[in-house]
Protein backbone atom coordinates (compact mmCIF):
# COMPACT_ATOMS: atom_id res chain seq x y z
CA UNK A 1 0.00 0.00 0.00
CA UNK A 2 3.21 2.25 0.75
CA UNK A 3 4.26 1.72 -3.03
CA UNK A 4 0.71 2.51 -4.01
CA UNK A 5 0.37 6.03 -2.61
CA UNK A 6 3.59 6.85 -3.58
CA UNK A 7 2.94 5.98 -7.23
CA UNK A 8 -0.19 7.05 -7.39
CA UNK A 9 0.33 10.47 -5.16
CA UNK A 10 -2.24 9.66 -3.19
CA UNK A 11 -4.11 7.96 -0.97
CA UNK A 12 -7.43 8.15 -2.57
CA UNK A 13 -5.26 7.39 -6.13
CA UNK A 14 -3.92 4.46 -4.31
CA UNK A 15 -6.87 3.01 -2.67
CA UNK A 16 -8.59 3.20 -6.35
CA UNK A 17 -5.67 1.69 -7.81
CA UNK A 18 -5.83 -1.64 -5.14
CA UNK A 19 -9.80 -1.67 -5.06
CA UNK A 20 -9.88 -0.73 -1.53
CA UNK A 21 -11.66 1.90 0.58
CA UNK A 22 -9.95 5.16 0.93
CA UNK A 23 -9.67 4.41 5.13
CA UNK A 24 -7.99 1.26 4.67
CA UNK A 25 -4.95 2.63 3.09
CA UNK A 26 -4.78 5.41 5.39
CA UNK A 27 -5.15 2.78 8.36
CA UNK A 28 -2.34 0.61 6.76
CA UNK A 29 0.08 3.31 5.77
CA UNK A 30 -0.68 5.04 9.31
CA UNK A 31 0.32 1.34 10.97
CA UNK A 32 3.65 1.11 9.24
CA UNK A 33 4.82 4.74 9.83
CA UNK A 34 4.03 3.63 13.55
CA UNK A 35 5.83 0.35 13.48
CA UNK A 36 8.57 2.32 11.74
CA UNK A 37 8.48 5.24 14.71
CA UNK A 38 9.21 7.54 10.61
CA UNK A 39 6.80 10.44 9.31
CA UNK A 40 6.88 8.44 5.61
CA UNK A 41 4.23 10.57 3.78
CA UNK A 42 3.15 13.54 3.92
CA UNK A 43 -0.70 14.16 3.71
CA UNK A 44 -2.05 17.36 1.58
CA UNK A 45 -5.20 18.73 -0.36
CA UNK A 46 -3.43 17.69 -3.34
CA UNK A 47 -2.67 14.21 -2.57
CA UNK A 48 0.42 13.02 -0.41
CA UNK A 49 3.87 13.67 -1.23
CA UNK A 50 7.10 11.44 0.08
CA UNK A 51 9.17 12.74 3.06
CA UNK A 52 12.74 12.58 3.02
CA UNK A 53 12.73 9.39 4.48
CA UNK A 54 9.64 7.92 2.70
CA UNK A 55 11.73 8.53 -0.33
CA UNK A 56 14.93 6.56 1.08
CA UNK A 57 12.37 3.84 1.92
CA UNK A 58 10.49 3.73 -1.51
CA UNK A 59 13.86 2.25 -2.71
CA UNK A 60 14.08 -0.83 -0.66
CA UNK A 61 10.18 -1.18 -0.96
CA UNK A 62 11.04 -1.73 -4.46
CA UNK A 63 13.54 -3.94 -3.65
CA UNK A 64 10.95 -5.86 -1.99
CA UNK A 65 8.33 -5.83 -4.55
CA UNK A 66 10.90 -6.97 -7.09
CA UNK A 67 12.17 -9.80 -5.42
CA UNK A 68 8.95 -11.38 -3.95
CA UNK A 69 8.00 -11.09 -7.70
CA UNK A 70 10.99 -13.05 -8.79
CA UNK A 71 10.73 -15.86 -6.12
CA UNK A 72 6.97 -16.07 -6.98
CA UNK A 73 7.79 -16.89 -10.75
CA UNK A 74 10.73 -18.74 -9.71
CA UNK A 75 8.69 -21.35 -7.89
CA UNK A 76 6.57 -21.51 -10.93
CA UNK A 77 9.16 -22.56 -13.13
CA UNK A 78 10.92 -25.01 -10.77
CA UNK A 79 7.71 -27.15 -12.79
CA UNK A 80 8.19 -25.51 -16.07
CA UNK A 81 5.23 -23.60 -16.09
CA UNK A 82 4.71 -20.09 -16.76
CA UNK A 83 2.15 -18.90 -14.94
CA UNK A 84 0.32 -15.33 -13.06
CA UNK A 85 -0.88 -12.04 -14.56
CA UNK A 86 1.25 -9.90 -17.48
CA UNK A 87 -0.51 -6.42 -18.53
CA UNK A 88 0.56 -5.03 -22.03
CA UNK A 89 -0.44 -1.74 -22.65
CA UNK A 90 0.00 -0.79 -26.42
CA UNK A 91 -0.81 1.57 -29.49
CA UNK A 92 -4.69 0.40 -30.07
CA UNK A 93 -3.82 -0.55 -34.11
CA UNK A 94 -0.23 -3.12 -32.63
CA UNK A 95 -2.51 -5.02 -30.23
CA UNK A 96 -5.96 -5.45 -32.21
CA UNK A 97 -3.86 -6.11 -35.81
CA UNK A 98 -0.84 -7.78 -34.03
CA UNK A 99 -1.55 -9.22 -30.36
CA UNK A 100 -5.51 -10.18 -30.87
CA UNK A 101 -5.36 -12.66 -33.82
CA UNK A 102 -2.42 -14.41 -32.03
CA UNK A 103 -3.23 -14.82 -28.73
CA UNK A 104 -4.20 -18.46 -28.75
CA UNK A 105 -0.78 -18.73 -29.74
CA UNK A 106 0.53 -17.61 -26.54
CA UNK A 107 -1.91 -19.42 -24.08
CA UNK A 108 -1.62 -22.39 -26.26
CA UNK A 109 1.74 -22.59 -24.54
CA UNK A 110 1.12 -21.28 -21.21
CA UNK A 111 -2.26 -22.18 -19.83
CA UNK A 112 -1.59 -20.76 -16.51
CA UNK A 113 -0.65 -17.16 -18.25
CA UNK A 114 -3.14 -14.39 -17.96
CA UNK A 115 -2.60 -11.47 -20.48
CA UNK A 116 -4.15 -7.89 -20.06
CA UNK A 117 -4.35 -5.88 -22.97
CA UNK A 118 -4.38 -2.26 -22.58
CA UNK A 119 -5.02 -0.35 -25.94
CA UNK A 120 -3.89 2.55 -24.78
CA UNK A 121 -0.11 3.26 -24.07
CA UNK A 122 0.51 6.66 -23.36
CA UNK A 123 -0.95 7.54 -20.08
CA UNK A 124 0.84 3.84 -18.61
CA UNK A 125 4.15 4.36 -16.48
CA UNK A 126 5.92 1.73 -16.13
CA UNK A 127 7.80 2.38 -13.34
CA UNK A 128 4.84 2.78 -11.28
CA UNK A 129 3.98 -0.35 -12.17
CA UNK A 130 1.19 0.50 -14.21
CA UNK A 131 1.73 -2.27 -16.43
CA UNK A 132 4.84 -4.91 -17.40
CA UNK A 133 5.52 -4.16 -20.66
CA UNK A 134 4.33 -1.31 -23.31
CA UNK A 135 4.56 -0.51 -27.18
CA UNK A 136 4.72 2.68 -27.89
CA UNK A 137 5.42 5.21 -31.35
CA UNK A 138 8.04 7.16 -29.44
CA UNK A 139 10.78 6.06 -27.72
CA UNK A 140 10.56 6.33 -24.02
CA UNK A 141 11.46 9.35 -21.88
CA UNK A 142 11.59 7.40 -18.75
CA UNK A 143 15.42 6.56 -18.33
CA UNK A 144 14.91 3.54 -16.17
CA UNK A 145 13.02 1.50 -18.32
CA UNK A 146 14.76 -1.38 -20.90
CA UNK A 147 13.87 -0.60 -24.15
CA UNK A 148 14.37 -2.54 -27.44
CA UNK A 149 12.83 -1.38 -31.27
CA UNK A 150 10.15 -3.89 -32.23
CA UNK A 151 10.08 -3.14 -35.76
CA UNK A 152 9.70 -0.31 -38.41
CA UNK A 153 6.03 -0.03 -40.26
CA UNK A 154 4.82 2.36 -43.02
CA UNK A 155 1.72 4.14 -43.28
CA UNK A 156 -0.09 4.76 -46.08
CA UNK A 157 -3.49 5.99 -48.01
CA UNK A 158 -6.39 3.51 -48.76
CA UNK A 159 -10.05 3.56 -50.04
CA UNK A 160 -12.70 0.55 -50.57
CA UNK A 161 -12.79 -0.57 -54.18
CA UNK A 162 -16.19 0.40 -53.73
CA UNK A 163 -15.34 3.94 -52.76
CA UNK A 164 -12.77 4.36 -56.39
CA UNK A 165 -15.75 3.19 -58.07
CA UNK A 166 -18.49 5.09 -57.43
CA UNK A 167 -15.71 8.67 -57.11
CA UNK A 168 -13.07 7.79 -59.25
CA UNK A 169 -9.69 7.19 -59.16
CA UNK A 170 -7.24 9.28 -57.78
CA UNK A 171 -3.93 10.10 -59.44
CA UNK A 172 -2.31 13.02 -57.17
CA UNK A 173 -2.45 14.71 -53.92
CA UNK A 174 -4.17 17.68 -55.14
CA UNK A 175 -7.10 14.97 -56.17
CA UNK A 176 -7.33 14.82 -52.42
CA UNK A 177 -8.83 18.57 -52.30
CA UNK A 178 -12.23 17.11 -53.74
CA UNK A 179 -11.84 13.70 -51.52
CA UNK A 180 -13.01 12.68 -47.63
CA UNK A 181 -10.42 12.20 -46.33
CA UNK A 182 -10.63 10.05 -42.77
CA UNK A 183 -8.91 11.38 -39.87
CA UNK A 184 -8.40 11.84 -36.30
CA UNK A 185 -10.47 14.29 -34.38
CA UNK A 186 -8.11 17.22 -34.26
CA UNK A 187 -8.37 17.39 -29.77
CA UNK A 188 -7.22 13.81 -29.46
CA UNK A 189 -4.04 14.50 -31.93
CA UNK A 190 -2.16 15.06 -29.28
CA UNK A 191 1.36 13.66 -30.17
CA UNK A 192 3.48 14.20 -33.41
CA UNK A 193 3.36 10.65 -34.63
CA UNK A 194 -0.25 11.00 -35.33
CA UNK A 195 0.30 14.42 -37.54
CA UNK A 196 1.65 12.08 -40.11
CA UNK A 197 -0.04 13.26 -43.57
CA UNK A 198 -1.49 16.55 -41.93
CA UNK A 199 -0.87 18.16 -44.92
CA UNK A 200 -3.08 16.06 -46.68
CA UNK A 201 -6.07 16.73 -44.08
CA UNK A 202 -5.96 19.80 -44.33
CA UNK A 203 -5.73 19.82 -48.09
CA UNK A 204 -8.61 17.46 -48.32
CA UNK A 205 -12.83 18.37 -47.97
CA UNK A 206 -14.09 18.05 -44.23
CA UNK A 207 -14.84 14.19 -44.00
CA UNK A 208 -15.24 11.47 -41.21
CA UNK A 209 -13.34 12.15 -37.61
CA UNK A 210 -13.14 9.47 -35.20
CA UNK A 211 -10.66 9.10 -31.42
CA UNK A 212 -9.23 5.86 -32.79
CA UNK A 213 -7.93 3.89 -36.03
CA UNK A 214 -9.96 1.16 -35.28
CA UNK A 215 -13.36 3.41 -35.95
CA UNK A 216 -11.31 5.11 -39.00
CA UNK A 217 -10.44 1.53 -40.71
CA UNK A 218 -14.34 0.38 -40.71
CA UNK A 219 -15.18 3.66 -42.53
CA UNK A 220 -12.85 3.04 -44.74
CA UNK A 221 -13.37 -0.44 -45.70
CA UNK A 222 -17.36 0.24 -45.90
CA UNK A 223 -16.70 2.89 -48.31
CA UNK A 224 -16.80 6.62 -46.73
CA UNK A 225 -13.52 7.62 -47.80
CA UNK A 226 -9.60 7.91 -48.07
CA UNK A 227 -7.77 6.74 -44.81
CA UNK A 228 -4.50 6.57 -43.63
CA UNK A 229 -3.53 3.38 -41.90
CA UNK A 230 -0.82 0.51 -41.63
CA UNK A 231 0.32 -0.90 -44.43
CA UNK A 232 0.40 -4.27 -42.62
CA UNK A 233 -2.97 -4.09 -42.04
CA UNK A 234 -4.70 -2.81 -44.98
CA UNK A 235 -1.84 -5.25 -47.14
CA UNK A 236 -4.14 -8.43 -45.55
CA UNK A 237 -7.62 -6.52 -47.00
CA UNK A 238 -8.55 -7.55 -50.18
CA UNK A 239 -11.60 -4.96 -49.79
CA UNK A 240 -8.78 -2.29 -50.30
CA UNK A 241 -6.61 -0.45 -52.60
CA UNK A 242 -3.78 1.47 -51.64
CA UNK A 243 -3.42 4.84 -53.46
CA UNK A 244 -0.44 6.98 -54.74
CA UNK A 245 2.23 4.42 -53.02
CA UNK A 246 5.38 6.67 -54.45
CA UNK A 247 3.97 9.85 -53.03
CA UNK A 248 2.25 9.34 -49.88
CA UNK A 249 4.16 7.03 -47.27
CA UNK A 250 5.38 7.58 -44.03
CA UNK A 251 7.24 6.03 -41.81
CA UNK A 252 7.07 4.94 -38.00
CA UNK A 253 8.71 2.74 -35.38
CA UNK A 254 6.81 0.42 -32.18
CA UNK A 255 9.57 0.42 -29.02
CA UNK A 256 8.66 -1.80 -26.69
CA UNK A 257 9.75 -1.68 -23.15
CA UNK A 258 10.17 -2.83 -19.96
CA UNK A 259 10.84 -2.36 -15.98
CA UNK A 260 14.21 -3.43 -15.29
CA UNK A 261 13.20 -5.60 -12.67
CA UNK A 262 10.74 -7.68 -14.96
CA UNK A 263 12.55 -8.19 -18.07
CA UNK A 264 13.29 -11.82 -16.44
CA UNK A 265 10.55 -12.98 -14.99
CA UNK A 266 9.42 -15.92 -17.19
CA UNK A 267 6.18 -14.53 -17.57
CA UNK A 268 7.13 -11.52 -18.92
CA UNK A 269 9.89 -13.03 -20.58
CA UNK A 270 7.16 -15.36 -23.04
CA UNK A 271 5.18 -12.51 -23.89
CA UNK A 272 8.36 -10.63 -25.08
CA UNK A 273 9.12 -13.61 -27.00
CA UNK A 274 5.41 -14.04 -27.94
CA UNK A 275 5.98 -10.20 -29.53
CA UNK A 276 8.75 -10.64 -31.06
CA UNK A 277 7.57 -13.44 -32.68
CA UNK A 278 4.51 -12.31 -34.15
CA UNK A 279 6.24 -8.94 -35.65
CA UNK A 280 8.69 -11.72 -37.43
CA UNK A 281 5.93 -13.15 -38.58
CA UNK A 282 4.47 -10.28 -40.47
CA UNK A 283 7.85 -8.75 -41.04
CA UNK A 284 7.60 -8.78 -44.77
CA UNK A 285 4.42 -6.45 -44.46
CA UNK A 286 6.07 -4.16 -42.55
Amino acid sequence: MFLAVARQGGLAAAAHSLTVNHTTVARRLSALESELGLRLVVRTTAGAALTPQGSEFLRYAERMEAETLAAEQSLHSLNGSVSGKVRLATREAFGAWLVCPKIHMLLQRHPDLMLELVSEARAVNLLKRDAELTVTLSYPSQNRVVVQKLTDYRLGLFASHGYLQEHGPIDSVDDLRNRDVIWYLDDVVDIEEQRYMQHIVTNSRAGFRASNILAQYVAMAAGVGVGIIPVYQAAQDPSLVRILPDEVEEMRTYWLSVHPDSQNLPNVRAVIDFLIEIVREKKHLF
